[in-house]
């Protein structure tokens, strides 16, 4: 199985930054733990370009952080199908499945991971409440990544938005 975890965010935008926190932390608990099949990716934003990143993938985590009214964090599933928005400066997580889909013949399962976040300001650094959901939401993608193929079939266990 092939799996990316792709983080994006701005990490000198304080809780901004939570989805590239989140990929990082991801990345060396699999290296400590010698799991195979991985790949991550963090940048400020998604491009369109990352639809050839994700063609080859069998199961994509996104990874953001959040301004809207949720928990600690959730997770949705990505068919490309909704919220489809793209500017010369960003693509939504729904065009970049939709363009995969459409220009590869390819739609792995994503997952996007909402992460709450509460504070903006240019500074690094999370807020204190924004650590405790990173730690919730990496501790959650712990257990779903240690038996992913089992997650996937049956979906079950899944924190929806």
């Amino acid at each position: 199985m092939q799996i990316l975890i792709y983080g994006y965010g701005n990490l000198g935008r304080q809780d901004d930054g939570l989805g590239i926190l989140l990929s990082q932390k991801l990345e060396a608990w699999v290296k400590k733990e010698g799991f195979s099949g991985f790949t991550f990716e963090n940048n400020y934003q998604l491009n369109i370009e990352d639809a050839a990143e994700i063609a080859n993938k069998d199961l994509v985590i996104f990874a953001d952080a959040s301004e809207e009214e949720i928990d600690d964090f959730c997770l949705s599933v990505v068919d490309g199908k909704k919220e489809l928005s793209f500017t010369t400066h960003a693509a939504s997580p729904s065009y970049i499945v939709k363009l995969c889909n459409d220009l590869f013949d390819r739609q792995p399962l994503v997952l996007l991971v909402h992460i709450k976040g509460y504070e903006w300001a240019f500074r690094e650094g999370l807020s204190e409440k924004a650590e405790k959901n990173l730690g919730n939401a990496f501790r959650y993608l712990q257990k779903l990544l240690a038996n992913p193929e089992d997650a996937i079939k049956s979906r079950e266990g899944l924190k929806p938005c």
